[in-house]
């Protein structure tokens, strides 16, 4: 037994190909390593050279495997470190080293924000921009029945708004529609109760649109500025913002799931609720376009041109948004908003 070397370290061994599981011992001498079972008989005789120790992770159970093909594994992880150190084959791994020196763990970890924030700010509006030039027509059927599938499952609720009241601002709507570049085959709109999003409307790529009964009883009786609200919604389709913000979106999620690994199905589902609702706030830059279009639109379908801008007027007075952007408010009111549609309105209206 002497001529075996000292043991290292307690643990279990499995035989090759095997699932069966012996008490045993591991012994050293030198770089010679053999495994001594509990009955005291000798199962394997290596070279430490030729076996393969896994990186010391936490308090993981370490796993010596052998080149017979049989496994060793003791929770002893000073044991083995001392073993490899010993013999100058030190594989405690970069991560145990990381967890055993803080300074150089905070070092990683804002390294990996730093990176996530560069591929958040640059990288993520390229690929959008790529994904939207090569997407065909199909993938934005399939996002927009997801997101709005996902919509109605966490937020949205049945509309309570009678068939007459919903078909009276659909024919405007669709009036409207028409002098769009889609057509109104394009475009098809839904009512929903808002639940906890209030007063909005919203649009996804394919052309589906959702109005809340929220929005269209603050509105009151005024059918113009929600066909404005409406035609507004059909810039954001025409211009393609609700493509780029679902590919935005989806990027967002998977940069997340990236950096924080195994997030579980309950941490997926928040980010799928999440990622369908960011998909529906769009840049400054793309909210002046879609104003724009609701002028034009509204001029070219014989409607106030302006309406848009008293729905932004209704927001400032009944919701308090002087300006500020509110998370779940995807159109906020500004009075320079409002100047600007405006002027527009007084030029289309030449």
């Amino acid at each position: 037994m002497v001529s075996d070397g000292v043991e290292i370290a307690r643990g279990t061994w499995h035989p090759p190909r095997s699932n069966a599981a012996m008490g045993a011992s591991l012994l050293a001498a030198g770089t010679k390593l053999s495994i001594r079972l509990d009955d005291g008989s000798i199962v394997c005789r290596d070279e430490l050279s030729a076996v393969k120790v896994s990186d010391r992770i936490g308090s993981i159970p370490r796993r010596v495997n052998l080149s017979n093909e049989s496994l060793f594994e003791t929770p002893d992880n000073n044991a083995i470190d001392g073993l490899l150190k010993a013999n100058k084959a030190d594989r405690t791994g970069w991560i145990a080293e990381l967890e055993q020196f803080r300074p150089r763990l905070i070092g990683f970890v804002v390294v990996v924000f730093l990176l996530a924030t560069l591929i958040y700010r640059y990288a993520l509006p390229a690929l959008v921009e790529v994904a939207v030039l090569v997407t065909p027509p199909v993938v934005p059927e399939w996002l927009s029945s997801g997101t709005l599938a996902s919509l109605d499952q966490a937020v949205l609720k049945k509309s309570a708004l009678s068939a007459a009241e919903q078909q009276t601002i659909r024919d405007g709507f669709n009036k409207i529609a028409g002098f769009s570049t889609r057509g109104t085959a394009g475009y098809k709109l839904n009512f929903r109760d808002g639940g906890y999003i209030g007063p909005n409307a919203f649009a996804l790529p394919d052309g589906t649109l959702v109005i809340t009964d929220q929005l269209i009883r603050m509105a009151g009786n005024d059918t113009e500025m929600i066909l404005g609200v409406l035609a507004h919604e059909i810039g954001h389709v025409e211009k393609e913002h609700s493509l780029r913000q679902m590919y935005r979106a989806a990027g967002l999620a998977g940069l997340i799931m990236l950096i924080a690994g195994d997030v579980g199905s309950g941490g997926e589902e928040v980010l799928t609720d999440g990622a369908a609702l960011l998909a529906l706030s769009y840049s400054r830059g793309a909210e002046q376009e879609a104003d724009r279009i609701s002028v034009e639109l509204m001029s070219r379908a014989g409607h106030d041109p302006a309406a848009i801008g008293r729905f932004f007027k209704l927001l400032e007075d009944k919701l308090g948004d002087k300006g500020g952007t509110n998370m779940l408010s995807t159109h906020p009111g500004t009075p320079e908003r409002r100047r600007q549609i405006d002027e527009w309105a007084k030029e289309f209206g030449k």
